[in-house]
């Protein structure tokens, strides 16, 4: 590299030198500030480096690795490796670029000149970086030897806690802020926390913050506006989105995608066409994300389709976002033909699918139920490597399951996808009930637990269905008994629902009435429906009536629960209890309706 020659006559004076240096970096001439450095350096001037310019130059060096290193070994040799604002500035540029393991090997060897400055750089260096367990280590060692942290700092150790799942230690870094000397009228510290909480599913306390914020930003309330869609309240968000137009703040463009869900969600076509309204008014339009968020958006509206076909083929510039959003509506309302052959379109135009792409053509083959479209989609992913996303492959498991080919789930499973959670091994189990492998799915349940993962709500259905489809009672039974026992594991209706069924199939009457007795909540009416098809077909009829009456009060204007009990009294030739059946459902006005096939 060579020193701009309009410079060439200032390198005899220091001063100018100097001066000239913080002025290329000033202005942003980052290559040229480096330049003449590098000609000062290797010629035979004897420039004496000044302390007061090292922080420029280590920023200027910011996106030129080999620079920052040589910086440094020049820092060591002319011992100015004890200057905080150097040492701080060589930890910003460090991560800068995602050296966390140089920049965390400099934290070390400064421990008796470590300022707020410098333990500040180093989380954010770990934060920026994605090692979030680390950030929250060294934040705690900060708080050890006694050093308050700026807001702005706890604010990226918040965000470390909601990356990190980790909501006590969140509600403890909050709980400081409230009784500490830490200011509270930082809007990003306050946003972090509304987002954490968010994140959580904790409404509530998320909406607490937002309240006693005392500034709030454009990106706060997309922030809380965000937090109610991921919860679900979608009304809330657009009271949310209402309230921040009348305080006068401008939504930016993800405001717009986070406000465009709850219209989707909520089939309100009418707000959705207002929001498109402001999204054109702003010129975010031009924006990927906010044109696939419109198409998301008007496809789930009733009669939105073609509005949703509109936008794409108005759209100037179609990325892989905007095709993705378009394939993914047509696979969502069944349109699968003509999901194959935007995606085929896609192909021709130039523009390359992604994991989210693919997801979309995965719905499509589920909905043919075709294995060989299924086949060209793993083939795709492993020749692009798509694989290595586990969302994909959790897909393509869940995929070939329901496309009746096991073998295919378990080449995804055990030999393609390179990394497993917990969901991986969800829809694996999941795939070895729907084939009746009910052993393969206890064993690899077992497997899951051993190696840490967490099981969800999904995961025990799918275990106690694989053991209802395999007749394994006493393995059903064990299971479900060690998940009561469990203090972590909440078991919801459906997991009742499936046992019950399990225990009656076996002929476990007795049994499956006791569990419907000693349910902490209320039986559905699946659950009794299921347990009275039983009894008829093991012959117990008593308890089936005692079932029945507990059956219409649960629902007594349903008339296929009257229809059931009618067949019961039939079964055991009780006439006459058919015949006041049938009264019963013809003074109240109730009829069943008639099955209809398409053979």
């Amino acid at each position: 590299m060579h020193p701009p020659q309009s410079l060439s006559p200032l390198l005899s004076s220091p001063s100018l030198i100097l001066q000239n240096l913080k002025k290329l970096i000033s202005v942003g001439s980052f290559e040229q500030a480096l330049s003449l450095f590098n000609h000062l350096h290797s010629s035979n001037l004897h420039f004496q480096i000044s302390p007061s310019i090292l922080p420029s130059l280590l920023k200027a060096s910011s996106s030129n690795l080999p620079f920052t290193l040589q910086l440094h070994s020049l820092l060591l040799k002319s011992n100015l490796v004890i200057h905080p604002p150097t040492l701080n500035s060589l930890l910003y540029t460090y991560s800068k670029h995602s050296d966390a393991v140089s920049a965390r090997k400099l934290f070390d060897e400064m421990p008796l000149i470590r300022d707020p400055i410098t333990w500040g750089s180093m989380i954010s260096s770990y934060s920026q970086n994605g090692y979030f367990l680390e950030s929250l280590k060294i934040f705690k060692e900060m708080s050890l030897v006694g050093l308050e942290p700026k807001p702005e700092l706890i604010a990226a150790v918040v965000s470390a806690c909601s990356w990190r799942g980790n909501l006590s230690l969140g509600r403890a870094i909050h709980g400081r802020v409230v009784i500490g000397s830490v200011s509270d009228e930082c809007v990003l510290l306050g946003t972090s926390l509304i987002d954490m909480y968010m994140k959580f599913w904790d409404l509530d306390s998320g909406l607490r913050v937002f309240g006693l914020m005392f500034e709030r930003n454009v990106v706060s309330w997309t922030a809380v506006i965000n937090g109610c869609v991921s919860c679900g309240n979608y009304n809330l968000a657009i009271d949310h989105l209402r309230r921040m137009r009348i305080e006068g703040v401008e939504p930016n463009r993800a405001t717009m995608v986070s406000a465009l869900q709850p219209c989707g969600e909520l089939g309100a076509l009418k707000l959705g066409k207002e929001i498109h309204g402001c999204v054109f008014k702003h010129g975010f339009d031009l924006d990927s994300k906010v044109t696939g968020a419109m198409i998301n958006m008007y496809s789930r509206c009733v009669g939105g389709i073609k509005l949703a076909y509109l936008i794409f083929e108005r759209a100037k510039e179609r990325d892989t976002i905007t095709w993705s959003s378009m394939l993914a509506a047509t696979s969502m309302i069944g349109d699968y033909g003509k999901t194959f052959e935007l995606f085929q379109r896609m192909r021709r135009d130039g523009v390359e699918p992604n994991s989210i792409t693919m997801l979309a053509i995965i719905d499509a083959c589920i909905g043919l139920a075709s294995l060989d479209h299924g086949l060209s989609v793993l083939s795709y992913s492993v020749k692009y490597g798509l694989i290595s996303d586990v969302k994909l492959g959790n897909s393509l498991i869940s995929m070939f399951a329901k496309c009746g080919c096991l073998e295919s789930s378990s080449r995804v499973f055990f030999e393609l996808i390179p990394t497993k959670d917990s969901i991986s091994y969800g829809s694996m189990i999941q795939s070895f009930g729907f084939h009746g492998c009910g052993v393969e799915s206890l064993r690899l349940f077992e497997e899951m637990q051993e190696l840490g993962f967490i099981c969800d709500d999904i995961t025990i259905l799918a275990v106690l269905s694989a053991c209802n489809h395999s007749g394994l009672i006493e393995e059903g039974k064990k299971f479900f008994d060690s998940m009561k026992r469990d203090s972590n594991v909440g078991l919801r209706v459906e997991h009742y629902a499936c046992y019950v069924d399990l225990l009656g199939r076996g002929g476990r009457i007795e049994e499956a009435r006791e569990v419907v007795r000693k349910m902490p909540i209320k039986p559905s009416l699946r659950i009794l429906s299921s347990l009275i098809s039983a009894c008829r077909v093991h012959g117990r009829f008593e308890i089936a009536e005692e079932l029945s009456r507990e059956l219409i009060d649960l629902e007594p204007k349903n008339a296929a629960s009257y229809a059931l009990v009618s067949m019961v009294y039939a079964d055991e030739q009780n006439w006459d209890g058919v015949k006041e059946i049938r009264r019963v459902m013809r003074e109240r006005g109730l009829r069943k309706n008639l099955g209809c096939s398409r053979i």
